[in-house]
């Protein structure tokens, strides 16, 4: 054995070029065969390995079950040299119906559901092909596509699949990159098929008319598409964006007035068990205080009932609430970055995707054609060699009979080609019969004209588009809106107007008694107190507003500078001890004082009156004040205050001053306003006012006492004109001149 010299050479490089070099090569390999979709068949290598060595293994829909573990071994062995898991996790998602729009694998066993639970190891689940499958398969024998040779060269792949049906939108793809990613929601078949058409009958289509035929994706999943039209169509023009999608919900009608909510769709790519769980959680942590309870009752169909807290919560309330703090409401990216029939990746828009599409369909088109002709041409030859026999029938019986060498001399005497001749000599002796001949006949004519269709549709581009049309049409058929697997299933809803969660509505509805000093020193004790004598105060304070309420109401305080101030029962402390003082909790002044503290009614109103006897009536909601500073109703002078407030109840106003006189007038004397002085209620000549209150004629005038509420019905003679004097109050009238509205 010569000796053989080995030579190397050693190359310098530098090593930041040598690793960008190696790290760009992986990127465009991560890139094209593993993570972008290609924009014709919408597939990814391992997806199109799956369906290809699926269809090598004969599991047509018609044809039975093979275990997926043949499947899988199948595809790492020959065509996708990977980790076994990675390549089934692919498979399952390409069965499971909740996960794929269309499924291109119908999966027999556990292949997970939508709860999150995976589905069985590979040795005990089984599948086979879809039709919608077996659609993206069609023609492959044709040579319909190109095949390359697998990692070891000992088997042939598709690059990609002919792709009858637009797969790339009708089951989206996700995936990440180097240095980029993909993630196209699914679309309705039915709807992608009418853009389709569209775009052949008129190819400068604009976008805006493509999305009124292509309005939104369509998930498995259903569940309702929230998005506004102008950003929908923006999206599907840039091929960048994304999609508000809602759980669809219902309200079920119980017994007594109450209600509960029921989830019966929930949004795509959501794992029902891990939803449940986190409605779960915020609930026990008390973010949910609009919800009372949760149930799953889910079985086939997704089940989630909401119970309220309360029901005179709103559903929509409720919803709006769970719709910000849980899955029940997602956003659903677009990113159409996909790799070109040049193989280079780009963020297409819609009318892109389409039109890739159609060249597709145009080229798998003419490659099958062509296959067809060659097909069409390799009979007619051998048809034409059986015609020639036909006609000299005893003298090819001779030659095939007496010469050793046959076809040569077939080849000379009858100017046949190789092929002809083979055929004839390999010719069964049954074929000989005279109804033979017509039948080769029959086929010569009906070949010879489908070639001629067939070369008049290679040379027109028209007839072209009309082909195509048609096999749209038919795949339309086969998958659209009037099938069940083509019904849309996602609604395409109404942007949602904004809901307003009201603050009250957010906390928890408990009794308090709210107690307040003479020296303005508030509490609220739970419940609803009935002895209020036990209720102790600080040495040389005394109990001066007590009154019934509940955690949820707004307390009103009126004070002498003519300002409203607004707590929140749930914000007053607690009622064990003396409590706090007021002063610390709204601004109001050292040298002013409470006129009267109530529970704020919506809608109602009040009467304010200072102490120079003017007055108004004011609605309560213009007085909610939204700072701790209050809001300005009653403008008093120097010397002047705030002297009482009053509900406004009935259809007469009651006025006393300090002297003792009281007059009564109509209620509609008063004027309505925000904010001012008032008119005049009574004139003095010493002192002011003391109390106003308001009250039904018909019923008497009403005014507490130390044992109730007295009321006094001859009150005739005190009926006068607004700002007069009146006259001395009656027998039996308080002392302190108080009707004591709020005390």
């Amino acid at each position: 054995m010569a000796d053989q010299i080995v030579t190397s050479r050693v190359e310098e490089v530098n090593f930041s070029d040598a690793l960008g070099e190696r790290y760009l090569a992986y990127a465009l390999s991560t890139i094209t065969s593993r993570s972008l979709p290609d924009v014709r068949d919408g597939l990814k290598p391992v997806h199109r390995r799956l369906l290809f060595a699926m269809r090598q293994l004969r599991l047509e829909p018609q044809s039975g079950f093979k275990k997926c573990a043949r499947v899988v071994g199948d595809v790492i062995g020959k065509y996708h040299p990977h980790g076994d898991v990675a390549v089934y996790d692919a498979m399952v998602r390409l069965a499971q119906d909740f996960a794929v729009r269309y499924p291109l694998v119908e999966g027999q066993g556990n292949f997970g559901n939508i709860d999150g639970d995976n589905a069985a190891a590979m040795r005990y689940t089984e599948a086979r092909l879809t039709d919608y499958a077996i659609a993206m398969l069609e023609g492959i024998d044709e040579d319909a596509i190109d095949f390359r040779e697998n990692y070891d060269g000992s088997e042939e792949e598709p690059v990609l699949l002919p792709a009858s049906v637009p797969n790339l939108l009708c089951n989206g793809s996700a995936g990440i990159a180097v240095g980029m990613a993909t993630n196209i929601p699914p679309h309705n078949l039915d709807e992608v098929s009418a853009a389709l058409l569209h775009l052949l009958k008129f190819p400068n289509a604009t976008i805006a008319k493509l999305v009124e035929m292509v309005p939104g994706p369509d998930f498995p999943t259903g569940g309702v598409l929230v998005e506004s039209p102008d950003a929908v169509a923006e999206a599907y023009a840039t091929g960048r964006g994304s999609f508000r999608l809602r759980a669809r919900w219902e309200v079920e009608k119980l017994s007594h007035g109450q209600y509960q909510v029921v989830v019966t769709e929930i949004p795509y790519q959501i794992q029902k068990g891990r939803l449940v769980e986190k409605i779960a959680d915020l609930l026990n942590l008390k973010k949910l205080p609009l919800l009372g309870d949760l149930r799953d009752e889910s079985a086939e169909d997704v089940r989630l009932i909401l119970e309220p807290r309360n029901r005179t919560i709103e559903p929509e309330v409720l919803m709006e609430q769970l719709f910000r703090a849980t899955d029940l409401e997602t956003r659903v990216g677009l990113n159409m970055n996909v790799l070109g029939a040049d193989m280079v990746p780009r963020v297409m828009n819609l009318r892109d995707v389409l039109r890739s599409f159609l060249e597709h369909r145009e080229d798998v088109l003419v490659r099958r054609t062509k296959h067809r002709l060659a097909k069409i041409e390799h009979r007619l030859e051998v048809l034409e060699g059986y015609l020639i026999a036909y006609l000299n029938l005893d003298e090819v019986i001779r030659i095939i009979r007496e010469e050793d060498e046959p076809k040569p001399v077939m080849i000379k005497k009858w100017k046949l080609t190789d092929v002809q001749a083979e055929a004839i000599l390999n010719m069964r002796l049954r074929a000989l019969r005279r109804l033979e001949e017509v039948a080769i006949r029959e086929e010569h004519s009906s070949l010879t004209t489908e070639q001629k269709g067939l070369k008049a549709l290679l040379k027109d581009k028209k007839k072209r588009e009309i082909v195509i049309a048609d096999q749209i049409k038919d795949i339309r058929k086969r998958f659209g809106k009037k099938t069940e697997l083509g019904a849309r299933r996602t609604e395409i809803g109404d942007t949602p107007s904004e809901i307003l969660v009201p603050l009250d509505i957010m906390i928890e509805r408990e009794p308090i008694t709210v107690v307040c000093s003479q020296k303005g020193w508030i509490r609220a004790a739970k419940g609803h107190l009935t002895d209020f004598s036990e209720l102790k105060y600080k040495d040389g304070d005394r109990g001066r507003f007590v009154f019934h309420a509940q955690t949820t109401d707004k307390i009103l305080i009126f004070a002498t500078n003519g300002r409203f101030y607004t707590l929140g029962g749930d914000k007053l402390p607690g009622g064990r001890g003396h409590g706090e003082p007021v002063r610390l909790m709204v601004d109001l002044p050292n040298d002013q004082d409470i006129v009267a503290l109530f529970i704020h009614r919506p809608g109602e109103k009040v009467l304010v009156a200072s102490s120079d006897g003017r007055g108004f009536i004011v609605p309560e909601n213009d007085v909610i004040a939204q700072t701790k500073n209050g809001k300005q109703a009653l403008n008093v002078g120097k010397g002047v205050e705030a002297q009482a407030c009053a509900p406004v109840i009935g259809d007469t106003v009651a006025v006393v001053g300090e002297n003792r006189k009281i007059i009564l007038f109509p209620l509609d004397e008063l004027p309505e306003m925000s904010r001012g002085r008032g008119v005049k209620l009574q004139s003095y000549k010493d002192g002011g006012l003391a109390d106003v209150t308001t009250f039904t004629f018909e019923d008497g005038l009403p005014w507490k006492t130390g044992a109730g509420v007295r009321t006094d019905t001859d009150i005739k003679a005190y009926v006068g004109k607004r700002a007069q004097a009146g006259r001395v109050a009656m027998r039996g009238f308080p002392r302190n001149s108080r009707f004591g509205n709020y005390e």
